[in-house]
C-alpha cells in the first residue's frame, strides 16, 4: 500500500464532470483507491462518493492505493489531478 499527497489543479475543482473524469481514471486500474480530505475518506470508483468531498482547485488530499498496479494507479491520478 502507499499513499501520496496530490494539490488539485484542475480549475474547477472536482466539480461533477471533473469527479467523473476521475472515476474513470482510478477504475482502469485494479488497485483499492481512495481519496482522503480532513476526516473523508472515499473511495476513488465510486462517483458518489468522489461529489461528497466537494473539493477545489488548490486543495490538497491524500490518495492511497493498494494493489499490483498501486504505483501505476497513483501516479495516474496524480497526471490527472496535477492537470499535466
Amino acid at each position: 500500500m502507499i499513499s501520496k499527497e496530490i494539490k488539485i489543479e484542475l480549475a474547477s475543482g472536482l466539480e461533477a464532470r471533473p469527479a467523473a473524469m476521475l472515476v474513470q481514471v482510478a477504475s482502469q486500474y485494479e488497485s483499492s483507491i481512495y481519496v482522503e480530505s480532513g476526516e473523508k475518506r472515499v473511495n476513488a470508483k465510486s462517483i458518489m462518493g468522489m461529489m461528497t468531498l466537494g473539493l477545489a482547485e488548490g486543495e490538497t488530499v491524500r490518495v492511497t492505493a493498494d494493489g499490483e498496479d498501486e504505483k501505476d494507479a497513483i501516479d495516474g491520478i496524480e497526471k490527472y489531478l496535477g492537470n499535466h
